[in-house]
C-alpha cells in the first residue's frame, strides 16, 4: 500500500512539473502535418493554420485549469471535452491539444464521441426523419387539421424531402402544426439517452479517471458490419480528450473541462457552404437538426470552463451571452 501511495505521489510530481513547463514547450512547437487524431474509423483531418491558432491560444488556459483539476485527482488525470457546432474543427483542435500535451510529457488520448450513438450513421438518420415526421403528423391531429387533403401535401413534400421547408406555411397555414410537431419531437430525441448511450461515455471517463490502465474504446463504422471494440493502453496517459458535439451535455457527469468552440448559425453556415463543392445548400430538415444542436450548445454553454469563438478569441461566459442576446 505504501509503495502504491509512494508511487501516485511521485508521479503527481512529475505531472505537476511538466505541466509547468507545458506551455512553453508548446508555443516553440512546429506541428507536423500527420499528427495523431481521433478514433472514429475512417475519419480524416485537415489540420489548417487557423486550427493550429485557435489550438495555441486555448492551450495556456487548458493548462491552467488541468493544473486545478489534475491536483484533486489521485492519478492526476483529467477529461477535457472539445465541443462545437458542424464544421467549427473539433476533430482537428481536439487532436492538436492532445499533440501538444504529449510533446511536453503529459499522456493525451483523443476519443470521438460519434463512436457512441445507438445506431450507425445511415440508420441514426432514418430514425431522425422518423421521428421528425412522426412527430408532425400527430401534431397535425391534435390541432385538428389533419385531413386526406393535407396528408396528400405531406406526402409530396416528405417525398421531395421538403417536409422542413417552413415556406410551405406561408401558402399552408395548417402546415405550422406538422413544423411545430415535428420540431418539438426531434428536439427530444437528439443528444438525448434515446440517441445516444451517453452513460456509456460517462462509465469509460469515470474508469479513466479512477485510474484504469486499459479501456475498451467503442469503434463505430458506417454499415453494420463495423462495430468492434479496441483494448486501448491507458497506462501513460494523463488527460482524456473527447471530441464531440455533445461533449458539454448535461447527461454526463464525468468531463472536467468543457472546452467550447463557438460558432454562431451564421457562421456554421457560410462554413457548410464554402464546403460545397457541388453547390448545394443543405435541406431544410438538415438545417434543421443544426439549429436544434445549437440551440442545445448555448443551453450548456455555461459550464464551459473555456470559450473560443470560431475568429480564435478566447471570450468569457458573459460575453458569449452578448452575442446570443441572452
Amino acid at each position: 500500500m505504501n509503495s502504491q501511495y509512494t508511487k501516485i505521489s511521485a508521479n503527481a510530481e512529475a505531472v505537476k512539473e511538466k505541466l509547468a513547463k507545458a506551455v512553453d514547450v508548446a508555443a516553440s512547437l512546429s506541428i507536423p502535418a500527420d499528427i495523431p487524431h481521433g478514433d472514429m474509423p475512417g475519419d480524416k483531418i485537415e489540420i489548417g493554420d487557423s486550427h493550429i491558432a485557435k489550438a495555441k491560444t486555448i492551450f495556456p488556459q487548458l493548462v491552467k485549469e488541468l493544473e486545478k483539476v489534475m491536483a484533486g485527482n489521485p492519478y492526476s488525470r483529467a477529461v477535457v471535452a472539445v465541443c462545437g457546432g458542424s464544421g467549427v474543427g473539433k476533430s482537428e483542435i481536439a487532436s492538436l491539444l492532445s499533440y501538444m500535451l504529449e510533446q511536453a510529457g503529459i499522456g493525451s488520448y483523443t476519443m470521438s464521441g460519434d463512436n457512441y450513438p445507438h445506431r450507425i450513421p445511415m440508420y441514426n438518420d432514418a430514425e431522425r426523419l422518423h421521428v421528425y415526421r412522426e412527430g408532425g403528423i400527430r401534431r397535425m391531429v391534435d390541432d385538428g387539421v389533419i385531413s386526406s387533403e393535407n396528408i396528400a401535401k405531406v406526402q409530396e413534400w416528405q417525398k421531395a424531402e421538403d417536409d422542413a421547408n417552413k415556406a410551405h406555411a406561408e401558402t399552408d397555414t395548417w402546415f405550422k402544426s406538422y413544423l411545430a410537431g415535428g420540431r418539438d419531437a426531434l428536439n427530444n430525441y437528439l443528444g438525448t439517452p434515446r440517441e445516444t448511450d451517453f452513460e456509456e461515455v460517462d462509465q469509460i471517463m469515470k474508469a479513466f479517471k479512477d485510474g484504469a490502465d486499459k479501456l475498451f474504446l467503442k469503434r463505430m463504422g458506417r454499415d453494420e458490419a463495423s462495430l468492434w471494440y479496441d483494448g486501448v493502453d491507458m497506462s501513460d496517459k494523463q488527460v482524456l480528450i473527447v471530441e464531440w458535439t455533445h461533449g458539454n451535455s448535461d447527461y454526463m457527469s464525468q468531463v472536467d473541462i468543457p472546452v467550447l468552440l463557438n460558432s454562431t448559425p451564421e457562421e456554421t453556415l457560410e462554413h457548410r457552404r464554402s464546403r460545397n463543392r457541388d453547390g448545394k445548400l443543405d435541406s431544410p430538415f438538415t438545417m434543421l437538426v443544426l439549429e436544434l444542436e445549437q440551440n442545445k450548445l448555448v443551453d450548456q454553454a455555461h459550464k464551459a470552463k473555456i470559450i473560443i469563438t470560431k475568429s480564435g478569441e478566447l471570450i468569457s461566459y458573459d460575453e458569449f451571452k452578448k452575442l446570443y442576446n441572452l
